[in-house]
């Protein structure tokens, strides 16, 4: 797909998994942001173990190219990674920020935590009551970590945004490199007497991360934050911020 008029392709770029829903939850997503702005031509791309490749990508476009990487935070694939890899197959191309942290992503979490009714313990449904947090409940944001100390303090931020759109404190944990470890932060929230102890999973989609942030302890754990309109137009809104965070980096002469 070339881009129209010289408008340039937002090639969006995942990390990519084995599981099928993850590459369905990233069509899905694109399939928002095409409908928020019909005129863009828009491809998906994938860093690792899912097809197409951000080369296949990238070399299937003519004309200009800017990558939005579909990450939630700084690490290796969005500051090392991807842009090296596009820069070898397209000189020049432009490559956005990673999407998070921004206030966006806390709508999209605050949503996607009003709609959770389980796993509850036992496996049943939510009790009466269950869903958005009370003001006993505790509220923890649970992401997979990053060996980047950039990537961990993204992490921290976003609770905070969290915790502001929510007006109450959100600490975080991670289940992966990183600490403070998810099942020990939601295991204190307990010992402080929450009601129950909420997660908002602050992952882009279903997989093995959020399968270790369900078996943390808490009460209920929200949906990845998925095909979220918020999502879409953070997309849009780092794909519109690109050019001029390249113009910054230039030297002038």
């Amino acid at each position: 797909m070339a881009g129209v008029d010289g408008v340039p392709t937002l090639v969006a770029v995942a990390h990519g998994t084995r599981d099928p829903a993850g590459p369905a939850v990233v069509r899905a997503l694109l399939e928002r942001v095409r409908v928020l702005r019909p005129w863009l031509p828009v491809r998906e791309a994938y860093a690792e173990l899912a097809a197409p490749s951000l080369e296949e990508a990238v070399r299937a476009v003519e004309g200009p190219v800017v990558a939005v990487p579909l990450m939630l935070g700084r690490g290796y694939h969005a500051l090392v990674d991807v842009p090296g890899r596009i820069e070898r197959v397209r000189p020049g191309a432009v490559v956005a920020a990673p999407l998070g942290p921004h206030a966006l992503l806390a709508a999209a979490l605050a949503a996607r935590l009003g709609a959770a009714g389980g796993p509850w313990p036992g496996g049943g449904d939510a009790p009466p009551g269950g869903g958005p947090p009370r003001g006993a409940d505790a509220v923890v944001l649970g992401a997979a970590g990053s060996s980047d100390p950039a990537g961990l303090d993204d992490v921290r931020v976003a609770a905070r945004l969290l915790a502001r759109r929510l007006r109450r404190p959100v600490p975080y944990g991670f289940v992966a490199a990183g600490g403070p470890v998810l099942a020990d932060v939601v295991a204190e929230r307990r010992r402080r007497g929450a009601g129950r102890v909420l997660v908002a999973s602050y992952l882009l989609a279903p997989g093995f991360f959020h399968g270790r942030m369900r078996a943390a302890g808490a009460d209920a754990v929200s949906a990845p934050i998925g095909a979220h309109d918020a999502l879409a137009r953070l997309v849009l809104r780092r794909f519109d911020e690109a050019p001029s965070r390249r113009a910054a980096a230039v030297p002038v002469a």
